[in-house]
């Protein structure tokens, strides 16, 4: 018989690494969302409010779609698509390694570039774009360790969080990782928020070039740690 050819596989990422990326991709894309909402009233990175004021906005016109209205038709769309590219291009859902995130979040990156471009003339296009960009980044892993992760809203983090902390003051065996994880995303969403409104409100540059930026370079980082770490064989 032939001897099995060994599997190399990726140096484990601790639980601290996999929180903090999460924390950063949360606060990158509260800072998109609050950019969106001041620039143009419109928000690309959750969906609630979004679908409601398309119905308001359906219903104050007539039943005809006005310029804001379709902005929110747009951003709803493109959320989907954004996840359901994820969905093909991540394959599962549970945090893992070996799939593709730094070329991902890269492709994020490109387009919130994108769309910076678009944003003056086509600003429809622009929001499509973002939209689909968050979509996509909420998809990328949804669950690690038995906690559903969402880096771009905060009604489930908000949900798990409540309950969670619930269920232990009740006497119920909840693991602590389950209370912090939550607690830190609604965090650094709430932090990334400020922090776009501040950028856009303070006129700082060009606030959507600097979180693709941020975004291409983080993405590109991953790469890099991945080529490069150490890494185990295993039969």
């Amino acid at each position: 018989m032939t001897a099995q050819t060994p599997k190399r596989e990726l140096r484990y990422l601790s639980p601290a690494w996999i929180l903090a990326v999460g924390c950063a991709l949360a606060a990158l894309s509260a800072a998109v969302n609050a950019f969106f909402l001041v620039r143009v009233g419109t928000s690309v990175s959750h969906l609630t409010g979004d679908v409601s004021r398309v119905a308001v906005e359906i219903a104050s016109s007539h039943s005809s779609l006005n310029r804001g209205a379709f902005h929110l038709v747009a951003a709803t769309l493109s959320f989907l698509l954004g996840a359901a590219a994820a969905g093909i291009g991540i394959h599962h859902q549970d945090f893992g390694l070996e799939r593709p995130y730094g070329r991902s979040i890269s492709a994020i990156g490109l387009c919130l570039l994108a769309a910076h471009f678009l944003l003056p003339k086509h600003p429809v296009q622009a929001i499509a774009l973002s939209a689909f960009a968050c979509g996509f980044q909420n998809a990328l892993a949804t669950h690690y360790k038995g906690i559903i992760l969402r880096t771009t809203h905060l009604t489930g983090l908000l949900t798990d969080l409540g309950s969670n902390i619930g269920l232990r003051l009740r006497g119920h065996p909840i693991r602590k990782r389950k209370i912090i994880v939550p607690l830190l995303l609604c965090v650094s969403f709430f932090t990334g928020a400020a922090g776009g409104s501040a950028l856009v409100l303070g006129g700082w540059g060009q606030p959507l070039l600097l979180l693709a930026a941020a975004y291409l370079g983080g993405g590109l980082a991953l790469g890099l740690w991945k080529h490069c770490a150490p890494k185990s064989t295993s039969p």
